[in-house]
């Protein structure tokens, strides 16, 4: 093996340990079955490196083959499986066979229009003309409510499916039943012991559900729904080989919804990413290639362009736009419509991300004055906007490694209210805590699963709320440090960070939670550039000893601890932990170190 990719299980990771990182990380060296390594070199034929980062992600020999050739048939599961599968795709088919007028009311972010427009899609190919629903978040908030019930029911709708919520609208479908409206619920978030009436509640984390599928995203589960309803329309006779909806062709949204739900890129999961990008790079869902060209995406679509590129544009809609219009536009087959869709999601996005800094400047400076003891980190203030919320709380999270949560609150209100979003880390279930929090009557309402959740509080109510998830998750978080530690690859000189070998890399794609992208050092490099370029970000040049240079991006880390150190270096020697990308830049390749944290070399 190569003396400048040591990945010897004996080798200590320079990062090792908080007091040696400027971030104040804690790093370790993955590590793996020598035996296993060989054996899947030699099944595989494979390379030694390859191997060795399958093994240290606890993938052995006998699932190898899976894992780097990750096929929907080798992971789809029963839908049998799932507690109500079957009983809804019944349901379903029973209202399209009586033509009875049928809405999909969806969450407003992209798990639920992507979920909103596979299913919206699939029944047109049954003939039917589903409407869809999406509740503003700001004059009605998250899932269904009861004025939306009572508007589709005068409107001479007879059966809602929700998709990526309802689970916990415990009210509003109380008062679906009262009307004689029919729901069907496909959610996947977190839910207690009491079950809100509806036909059928499809929800692979329901306490009784036997699918251990609790992972997926609304998307995949409904996905999973296509599954059962073309083998519910077989059995019917309705359909048969020659006119079956083919489900490829409704992966790229099953795959966009799983992306930007940041669940677990394991299993089908896995499986659903991998085939939906690829049926995604073809371009020929009208909406997204719309959006696509928008963001200027000309390459094959991989999960950063899914996840950074068309995910925000929609979201964007659902934030501070037009609720409703990421479904209309994945729904779409005019080209014209879909330009015009995609352009307005695009400003709305711009708009967004003026109103978000705004707001994480203010959440940051409060946030810094309560101090670094808090086990989780909560900023409140008046006026913030409800779309941007959760995405600051992800990157308050993410600058101080803890579980966050904003809210924004609303004086003009009666009464008065605060809406908060909230994001953790590994090992800490912030969903159960805001479910707890809410069971002890200091939340109005909220939910949500182990990494995210949502709130909605009385303002006079924050500080006890503080206190309450304070004292809940501090244990959480202690007992969570090997889930949150942040784990490294292999020790990596800039001479060995080839093209050749960032290919190799991403085949171990699609990376995400779960499948984590290979992490590496560079030890004792030397920063012979760095300059501040954006509006906080750092770009670099590393020397290694030998005099081999490696260009590298810090994003984000302009006023943190490891930007500054980087700008000031000079012939300072570092250890620096990282990534390593593929940058294409005017028709040329060059390998990039995106940088995540360093640390003095002496």
């Amino acid at each position: 093996m190569d003396d400048t990719l040591e990945m010897d299980q004996s080798q200590d990771a320079p990062l090792l340990g908080v007091s040696a990182s400027l971030l104040g990380k804690s790093w370790r060296l993955r590590t793996g079955s020598e035996d296993d390594v060989s054996r899947i070199v030699r099944e595989q034929r494979i390379e030694d490196v390859l191997a060795r980062l399958i093994v240290a992600r606890g993938i052995g020999p006998d699932d190898a083959a899976r894992f780097l050739t990750p096929r929907l048939k080798d992971y789809f599961p029963d839908p049998s499986s799932f507690a109500d599968m079957d009983k809804a795709a019944s349901l379903l088919w029973d209202a399209l066979e009586a033509k009875r007028s049928i809405a999909v009311f969806a969450d407003y972010d992209v798990d639920g229009a992507t979920s909103a427009a596979q299913l919206i899609r699939w029944m047109r190919t049954q003939g039917a003309a589903p409407r869809h629903y999406v509740p503003d978040r700001i004059e009605e908030g998250y899932g269904p409510n009861i004025a939306a019930f009572e508007r589709l029911h005068q409107d001479g709708v007879e059966l809602v499916i929700t998709v990526d919520c309802g689970a916990a609208a415990h009210s509003a479908l109380e008062a679906a039943a009262g009307i004689g409206l029919e729901v069907i619920v496909v959610d996947h978030h977190l839910m207690d012991g009491a079950f809100p009436p509806s036909a059928a509640l499809v929800n692979p984390n329901r306490p009784d559900d036997q699918s251990d599928c609790g992972h997926m995203a609304a998307a995949g589960v409904t996905y999973i729904l296509l599954a059962a309803l073309n083998r519910e329309g077989r059995r019917r006779g309705h359909i048969d080989q020659s006119n079956a909806p083919d489900l490829l062709a409704f992966a790229d949204l099953a795959a966009l919804g799983t992306v930007c739900d940041v669940v677990p890129l394991t299993g089908i999961n896995r499986a659903i990413v991998a085939q939906g990008l690829k049926v995604m790079s073809r371009w020929d869902q009208t909406g997204l290639a719309a959006l696509a060209e928008i963001a200027g995406i000309s390459e094959p679509a991989s999960v950063y362009h899914a996840g950074f590129l068309l995910g925000p544009r929609i979201n964007a809609g659902g934030r501070v736009g037009q609720a409703d219009l990421g479904v209309q536009l994945l729904t779409t087959d005019s080209s014209e419509d879909a330009t015009r869709h995609a352009r307005r999601l695009d400003l709305s996005n711009t708009e967004r991300r003026a109103i978000e800094a705004e707001v994480l400047d203010a959440a940051i400076a409060q946030v810094e004055r309560q101090g670094a003891d808090r086990a989780v980190l909560v900023a409140a203030g008046e006026g913030w906007h409800p779309g941007v919320i959760g995405v600051v709380a992800g990157r308050i999270k993410e600058r101080f490694d803890k579980p966050s949560i904003v809210i924004g609150i609303d004086r003009d209100a009666q009464p008065a209210v605060g809406k908060g979003s909230g994001r953790s880390v590994p090992g800490v279930n912030l969903g159960g805590a805001i479910a707890a929090a809410r069971e002890a009557g200091l939340l109005l309402s909220g939910g949500g699963h182990a990494m995210a959740g949502g709130l909605t509080v009385n303002p006079d109510a924050i500080n006890a709320l503080i206190e309450f998830l304070d004292a809940r998750l501090a244990p959480e978080l202690a007992a969570a440090e090997d889930a949150r530690t942040r784990w490294i690859d292999g020790i990596l000189s800039p001479a060995a960070a080839t093209l050749d070998l960032c290919r190799s890399i991403e085949t171990l794609g699609p990376f995400g939670q779960g499948n984590p992208e290979p992490r590496f050092v560079m030890p004792d490099v030397r920063v012979t550039y760095a300059k501040r370029v954006g509006s906080d970000h750092v770009r670099a040049s590393l020397e290694g000893s030998d005099g081999a240079r490696v260009a590298a991006i810090g994003f984000r880390l302009a006023d943190l601890p490891a930007g500054e150190a980087l700008l000031r270096a000079s012939d300072q020697r570092l250890h620096i932990a990282g990534r390593l990308k593929i940058n294409a830049w005017q028709g040329r390749e060059s390998v990039q170190l995106q940088i995540e944290d360093i640390a003095p070399a002496n």
